[in-house]
């Protein structure tokens, strides 16, 4: 028994489908037949020039809102990826620095800071600009549904109306067969009988008529509902676009100054670190390079031998190994490296300078390794050797 209705609930609802689907296909074809018919001119088309407007207007907004859309995702997706960049470098900077250089801790501080200002940028982007975007193109598939249903509606009142339009122009042809019988059997039956047929055949052509009025009755509120709808709803889409793009540029500007800002004064710290840190080894290296001097200068001086003859000629006896230097000048050296005098006695020189070495007026009192000397410029400039000081002699050579 059970099984018997259920077969009986189940051929009902095959049967339902069927007869919605045969229905549908009735819908099909009588709209395009309508829609041959007009393309062919035999048939007038409802137009709407201020409503085909709007739905042009509808179609370009949609057009531009996705690309924004795509467009600002692609930022976002390149603004990701500069954060996962910065992230690399900024993590190759803190692997690479000494913890014995100075502001270790900063350059630490520093990579962290500025991770997470890429993070924060990153999401006030989306919650700014993406959110609202997407909210904005999310109602315009309803919308188009909606705009394509009313075309659809439009044809079904279109194809209504041109259907009682045509029983309307066949009303009088009706009449006309009506009132004169042409069949065999209107002609075969009596008098008092094709009244009733008469009366028959006027009631079918009224029952005819009556349907395709209450159709088109229906066909047209349809139509009318969304027509009214969207003709409120697309004027008020179009002008919102305005306010979307000012909202969404605003925040993206306001949010993108003040990450620059942040970061800059980030950039800026890091500069300064990096600035200190050049000024650690340059100190590092000038006290280097001093103490390699000291150890590479002899400290004793040379002594003379018992008969006072000196042990280095150039310097003892008083005689120019050149014919063409000054009176009392041993020979001349050229400076090879700046030097800079350290007490009151000694003689600066700049590299390159020209220095005239002359002999102590004590021997006794020559360093090993320490020259007195007179700049060739003195010598040009006053002519004469009194503006004298000792150098090393490791710093010249002799020319």
């Amino acid at each position: 028994m059970a099984e018997t209705e259920k077969g009986e609930k189940g051929g009902k609802g095959v049967n339902v489908s069927a007869g919605k689907l045969a229905i549908n296909m009735q819908k099909r074809l009588t709209r395009a037949q309508e829609k041959v018919m007009q393309k062919l001119g035999k048939a007038d088309e409802t137009r709407d020039t201020a409503f085909e407007e709007g739905v042009s207007n509808f179609n370009k907004q949609m057009v531009e809102g996705a690309k924004l859309q795509k467009d600002l995702k692609a930022y976002l997706l390149a603004v990701k990826t500069m954060h996962e960049a910065s992230k690399r470098l900024q993590d190759c900077l803190a692997e690479m620095y000494e913890p014995d250089w100075f502001g270790k801790e900063e350059v630490d501080s520093i990579a962290e800071d500025t991770d997470m200002l890429w993070i924060d940028f990153h999401q006030k982007l989306v919650d700014s600009a993406i959110i609202n975007l997407d909210s904005y193109m999310a109602q315009f598939p309803e919308i188009k549904n909606r705009i394509a249903k009313r075309d659809r509606k439009l044809v079904d009142f279109d194809s209504a109306r041109h259907h009682v339009a045509s029983l309307q122009k066949g009303k009088k042809k009706d009449e006309v067969k009506i009132a004169k019988p042409v069949t065999i059997l209107e002609k075969a039956a009596p008098g008092w009988a094709q009244g009733m047929i008469a009366a028959h055949q006027v009631a079918q052509t009224n029952l005819s008529r009556n349907q395709a009025e209450e159709e088109l009755g229906r066909a047209q509120k349809v139509f009318e509902e969304l027509n009214v709808e969207l003709q409120d709803e697309l004027p008020t889409l179009w002008n919102s676009r305005v306010g979307l793009y000012v909202t969404t540029f605003q925040s993206m500007a306001g949010v993108t100054e003040k990450f620059h800002k942040e970061m800059g004064k980030l950039s800026q710290n890091l500069n300064d670190v990096m600035g200190k840190l050049e000024d650690q080894r340059n100190i590092n290296e000038a006290a280097s390079n001093h103490n390699t001097e000291s150890d590479t200068i002899p400290k004793s001086p040379p002594k003379l031998g018992a008969s006072g003859a000196a042990e280095d000629n150039a310097v003892t006896n008083g005689a120019s190994d050149s014919g063409d230097l000054p009176p009392g000048v041993l020979y001349k050296v050229k400076a090879l490296h700046d030097y800079a005098a350290t007490d009151g006695d000694e003689l600066e020189m700049k590299s390159g300078e020209v220095v005239f070495v002359v002999p102590f007026d004590a021997p006794d009192e020559q360093d090993e390794g320490w020259l007195l000397g007179v700049k060739e410029s003195h010598w040009l400039a006053n002519k004469n050797l009194s503006a004298r000081g000792v150098f090393p002699e490791n710093f010249t050579q002799r020319c």
